[in-house]
Formats: C-alpha cells, structure tokens, sequence
C-alpha cells in the first residue's frame, strides 16, 4: 500500500508540478465575519486583490490567517515568499489586537517545500545565513519562536520544506486527503528549517528518523495516530475548522494561555532540568494570578464556566 502512494505520489517534484484546485468549506458563522485583506506588516493596510501577491493575509477580529498564495507551484516557497512569511508572522506576534494566526496555503495544497525551479536556475550560490540568531531560515520564519498559537490549516501536500512549515505551527488541522513527508530526501535537499529539531520532539525520534531517512509520504490517519495531525477534517475544511479553534483559543484569558504555552515550550526545548523547568513555570505562572485568575475565580463562583462549560 505504501509503495503505491508512493509511486502515486511520484510527479510532484517540489515545485516543478500544477495543483488541482480544491474550494475550503465555510460556515455560516464565518462568512458573517468581517473580512479583508490586509497586512499584518503594514500595520494593518488594506492590501487589496490577493492577485500578484505570494503571501495574503486576512484579519478576522482577533485571529488572522495567513496563506500562502502560489497554487500554480502547490505554494512551493520562493526567497520573496520566505521574505514575506517572515514579516507577517513576525508582525502578527507583535500585534497586541491579535491572539491567533492560522498558517494555509491557497488553492488546495499547503505546500511543496521550497521552490526547486528557482534553486536549480539560479546562477549565483545561494546564501543562507548560518547563524540562526542572525537570520532567517530558507523558509522564512522557520526559526521563529512565537509568543502566540500558530495553527497550520493543512490540505493537499505539506512535504519537505512544507512539512517544517507545519511543524512551526502548535497545532495541526489536516485533511482526510493531505499527505505529508521529508519529500527532499530524494533530491539531496536537507533539513535545514528547524525539521530535524522539531519532529523528533513532536512524534519522538524512532518515527522521526522512520520519516526522515525514508522520504516517504504519510497519511492524515497515519499523521495523528503518530501525533504530527492533532484534527482531521473532511477535505476542503481544514481553514474553516482551523479558523473555529482559532477562535475558541483566542477567547480565552489570554496571559494566562501564553504563560503555560512559554513554560510547555521551555520545558520541552530549552530547560537543561527538571527543577529548571519546574521553576520557570512559577516564576510565569505567579503574575497570571493576580491579573487574571483571581477575576476568574470570582466568575467561578458567580456561577460561570460549571460542568465543564466554556460558554
């Protein structure tokens, strides 16, 4: 069965093929939302058609989505789009008005990797920065380390470079249909925007490396019973469904949220212990208490929130 996807699989070669274009499923509740595009790194100006441009983004109240718009490639990322990705992730995580973003890509794929047309045709080497406090990751914003939830809404392909752009996300939206893999592997690209770093942590090493050194493609079911997939939608809803968490995230008391999701963070990629771990979830739990969970207590109290209701 695998070897078959595999073969099924074989034509997409990066950015070298044309995608299928699938519709996203909308609700009632958020085709009512106010939408428009804007950029995050223009503060917020209305940028107008998505037409012409590799990166759209889309404010909905305190959530934005931000897409990647080359369908023609299956989003596969060139320097510009990295470019851009950078700066609208970037300005979201410093927008005060703005709780959530949900990462997709248009026209039925998330995305390809990076643009192996562009790296193959370029005449001058191409120059990374090697010190990844310094710069940016070929993909973008790879190196990032958030302060707010990033969702990644994923549909058709998310391999290779596409693949660390997901695993950047705390939470993945998949599509009954969508596939995933180290795609690269084939071609001698490596994992250079945080993919190495990030899976073995998020599936544990075995089936990170299970993914790695094969290359081969994975299924959304296969995705969640290994944990990279936290939901699996229908096909064409994983914007919608994403957009939903989003808002739901995004309505919770906010401090108190991105203080436990920096502490999990820590204790995951950058505590050296236990204690050290269990100390920096005090040192950011205590201020929380005052400024948000003693009024939510108080609501407690008052009746809100009983039976596990979140209302």
């Amino acid at each position: 069965m695998a070897l078959k996807l595999f073969w099924t699989l074989r034509p997409i070669l990066g950015a070298n093929c044309r995608s299928n274009v699938k519709p996203y499923g909308q609700s009632i509740k958020a085709s009512l939302w106010p939408v428009k595009c804007y950029s995050t790194a223009t503060g917020g100006e209305d940028t107008g058609p998505a037409a012409g441009q590799t990166v759209v983004t889309e404010r909905r109240g305190s959530v934005v989505t931000v897409a990647i718009n080359r369908p023609e490639v299956r989003n596969a990322v060139n320097q510009e789009t990295a470019r851009r990705l950078l700066k609208e992730l970037e300005a979201f995580d410093s927008d005060k008005d703005l709780n959530v973003a949900v990462l997709h890509g248009k026209g039925g794929n998330f995305c390809a990797g990076y643009d192996l047309k562009e790296l193959a045709n370029r005449k001058a080497r191409l120059k990374l920065e090697k010190d990844v406090t310094k710069g940016p990751g070929p993909m973008g914003p790879s190196r990032l380390e958030l302060s707010k939830p990033l969702i990644a809404a994923v549909s058709g392909y998310a391999v290779a470079g596409g693949l660390e752009l997901a695993l950047l996300a705390d939470l993945r939206v998949v599509e009954e249909s969508a596939v995933m893999g180290v795609f690269c592997r084939r071609f001698g690209v490596p994992l250079i925007d945080g993919g190495t770093v990030r899976l073995p942590r998020l599936i544990g090493l075995s089936r990170a490396l299970d993914l790695i050194l094969t290359g081969r493609p994975i299924s959304a079911q296969e995705a969640l019973a290994y944990g990279l997939a936290n939901r699996i939608v229908p096909d064409g809803q994983a914007l919608q469904a994403a957009l939903e968490l989003a808002e739901q995230i995004s309505s919770f008391p906010q401090q108190c949220l991105r203080a436990d999701r920096s502490s999990a963070m820590h204790s995951c990629y950058d505590a050296l212990s236990f204690t050290q771990a269990m100390q920096y979830e005090i040192d950011h739990g205590i201020p929380v208490i005052q400024s948000e969970a003693v009024n939510g207590a108080t609501r407690f109290t008052a009746g809100a929130g009983r039976g596990g209701e979140f209302s």
